[in-house]
């Protein structure tokens, strides 16, 4: 993860040992310039820094302070000079009225300290390249704005930063150029170090990719006397910005891809032939489509859901439903932060220790089976509102450790606060983990509230006995007892306790919540609640000719550090055992055919290898007479076959890893197709549509018919 397995050497460069005691100063100045060094950092940017964020989560003050972004972010940078009437910002701070720079920089923030800011404006004017550059560049245009990488064009030839005549507009930075960091950051890279760029390479030669420079650069080495890791919340904006970097290129990718690879019905094809159209170019889809291969969009939660469904519809509904949140106050994560330091401070280090812990929590449930053998299991890893990772696994256990009554539930899980006297340190990792809330009567205001009821229904009802629930989950035992003062202001007792396992709740030192699945009318629930998604802005989109699902995306999504951090490590976001193979269906002659620009439409026809596909290749593999696929349903195949995309057959499965088949879900407004689906359904071996158009050696016209009979 470090260098991409030795591939990736890049040049370090230590900061001033002046600015890292700024950065590590204990003392109350140095407090304070830690809680605004983003502010700080800020009054120093050559460029400003277009970003929505949560303003939301520091009005409340509750809980760490947390970077949370929503949307695009930006950087541009304007002209030498101020507009009349405007006062001196960013750039022009270096440049304009220089007599007055510490006045004027303190303009942008009252809060700050001015004894400090004066002391990181020397610091910067002694060390920082670009502030020479500009003011040699203003001396020289007295009226000008700057160009930084125009376009990739300009960035593939050289590295530049050009002067033009002031037009009263703000350029923007692209993200793809080496300058968008160290101009926005320079407490960060005070040497004004490039960053990366589309040419980024190893010192080995390689091309560097920007996922792989970031993480790279978030790595903990020996001996490191940069700023980096020591920016805290600045830290969190910078994860945040490079994140939504990496993002952005790969959206961009997905929308210039449609310009050049077009995707139409096989049938719709030959009837542009028909009309006289040969120029592939002009036919095949012109909305912008955010496609399911990419993570996290909508496309990609519905089709995660619909595998797991497909799961259940194979391997039973989920015997347990557990979830596991990150604790900041690990003794992993608190032993590697330097004195002055909190968790909140380094994402990176909170995100790894995490991604840690979780790997041998599924150590001990599935591999081990601490909780009874696992057949199958999904998880899916969140970030909450407050930036924290939080994973949900359901589980689906052997036939043999099925829990069948509320006595084996009782052996799983608990729900009450044990006794001190008995078991102290389950005693107190309970009231530190596990009590909900406090809300209802005793906080209002607590998050979980709505409509002055809380919605996870605490406190529950007192218990002698568990027993199955009427809904998602059972009823665990909550015996009345004395209750327990967990702070100068809150009493609880055991109808605030949320369920849990006490080997794993002892052994991960964390809120662990785990729920026996007692009732089949949990299944939907769960699986939408595992891949609802993230936090989403609620949108009303209007025009629908003209939908672009990229910026919806892009509009609609928050990121928070630890999430960013996630991303740049490519650490897993989702599992699931077994895998599920997603089968093609179609009409005859009307699947998905892809295809280029410079193709014609006979060239298309003509080869055999574009009217290939998963079904066609199914009813194939029943006409050789192969004894074991023509007893199997279409979407049994995937058990028992492999399917080789590259050369489009299926070919005997080799491993014993296990897969599953899911045919595409098929709407009955759908006419033709769901019939369609309900016959490859039903029918074992097909070797060919008129085979399924066939019941009883009576050959029917459509499929309609054939299913009805």
């Amino acid at each position: 993860m470090c260098c991409n397995g030795g591939k990736v050497s890049l040049p370090r460069v230590n900061a001033p040992q002046e600015l890292l005691e700024i950065f590590l100063d204990p003392s109350a100045e140095g407090n304070h310039f830690r809680k605004h060094i983003r502010g700080y950092n800020h009054v120093f940017s050559f460029t400003s820094c277009g970003v929505h964020i949560d303003e939301q989560l520091a009005i409340t003050g509750r809980g760490i302070y947390t970077f949370r972004a929503q949307g695009s972010i930006y950087h541009s940078i304007g002209g030498f000079h101020p507009d009349q009437g405007t006062r001196p910002r960013f750039l022009q701070l270096y440049i304009y009225d220089t007599d007055h720079e510490l006045q004027n920089r303190m303009l942008e923030n009252t809060q700050l300290h001015e004894t400090l800011v004066f002391k990181l404006q020397q610091l910067l004017h002694r060390y920082n390249p670009f502030l020479h550059v500009f003011r040699q560049l203003a001396q020289r245009s007295d009226v000008a704005a700057i160009i930084i990488g125009d376009d990739v064009e300009t960035m593939i030839r050289r590295r530049d930063i050009k002067v033009q005549t002031h037009a009263g507009s703000l350029r923007r930075i692209q993200e793809f150029v080496g300058y968008y960091d160290p101009l926005q950051y320079p407490l960060l890279f005070p040497f004004g170090t490039h960053g990366w760029d589309i040419n980024t390479r190893s010192q080995s030669g390689g091309k560097v990719s920007c996922r792989t420079y970031n993480s790279y650069m978030l790595q903990i080495r020996p001996n490191d006397h940069s700023t980096v890791l020591q920016a805290g919340r600045l830290l969190q904006q910078y994860v945040v910005d490079n994140y939504v970097k990496i993002e952005t290129g790969k959206l961009r990718w997905v929308r210039n891809r449609q310009k050049k690879l077009r995707a139409e019905l096989y049938q719709g094809l030959q009837d542009a032939l028909h009309t006289g159209e040969t120029n592939a170019e002009n036919v095949g889809r012109k909305r912008t489509i955010l496609p399911s291969s990419f993570i996290g969009s909508r496309r990609d939660m519905t089709q995660r859901y619909e595998d797991g469904m497909a799961i259940v519809l194979k391997e039973g509904k989920p015997d347990i439903f557990l979830t596991m949140t990150c604790n900041p106050s690990w003794t992993e994560i608190t032993s590697e932060l330097n004195p002055v330091q909190t968790s909140q401070d380094r994402p990176d280090l909170t995100t790894r220790i995490f991604r840690a812990k979780f790997e041998q929590l599924k150590e001990d449930v599935i591999t081990k089976g601490v909780l009874g053998k696992v057949k199958s299991y999904i998880y899916v890893t969140e970030f909450q509102k407050r930036g924290l990772p939080h994973v949900h696994m359901l589980l689906v256990l052997e036939n043999n450790d099925k829990l069948i009554d509320p006595e084996h539930y009782d052996s799983l899980v608990c729900a009450e606060i044990p006794s001190k006297e008995v078991e102290p340190h389950l005693h107190d990792a309970v009231l530190k983990h596990m009590i909900h809330g406090p809300c209802s009567t005793l906080d209002q205001s607590s998050p979980c509230m709505k409509n002055g009821q809380c919605k996870r229904n605490y406190p529950k009802e007192f218990a002698t006995e568990t027993r199955r629930g009427d809904d998602s989950y059972s009823q665990y035992r909550r015996r009345f007892d004395t209750p327990v003062q967990i702070n100068q202001n809150v009493t609880v007792d055991n109808r605030w306790v949320v369920p849990y396992n006490p080997w794993l709740l002892l052994k991960y030192d964390c809120h662990i919540n785990v729920e026996i699945c007692s009732s089949i009318k949990n299944i939907k629930y769960l699986y939408k609640y595992c891949y609802k998604g993230p936090d989403r802005v609620a949108m009303e989109v209007h025009n629908g000719s003209n939908v672009d699902e990229v910026q919806q995306f892009v509009d609609a999504r928050w990121i928070a550090a630890l999430e960013a951090c996630w991303r740049i490590f490519k650490f897993n976001l989702y599992r699931m055992y077994p895998s599920v193979e997603r089968l093609q269906i179609h009409l005859p002659n009307q699947h998905q055919v892809s295809f280029y620009d410079h193709q014609t439409i006979p060239e298309i026809l003509n080869d055999d290898y574009f009217s290939r596909t998963m079904l066609t290749e199914f009813f194939a593999l029943n006409r050789e007479e192969d004894q074991q696929s023509r007893h199997l349903l279409y979407r049994e195949i995937p058990e028992y076959y492999t399917w080789h995309n590259k050369e489009k057959e299926w070919r005997r499965r080799k491993t014993q890893r296990r897969s599953i088949g899911r045919i595409y879900i098929v709407s009955p407004s759908e006419g033709e197709k769901f019939y369609l689906c309900i016959l490859l359904s039903n029918v074992r071996g097909p070797i060919s549509w008129d085979d399924l158009l066939t019941v009883n050696g009576v050959q029917y016209s459509s499929f309609k018919q054939s299913a009805q009979h």
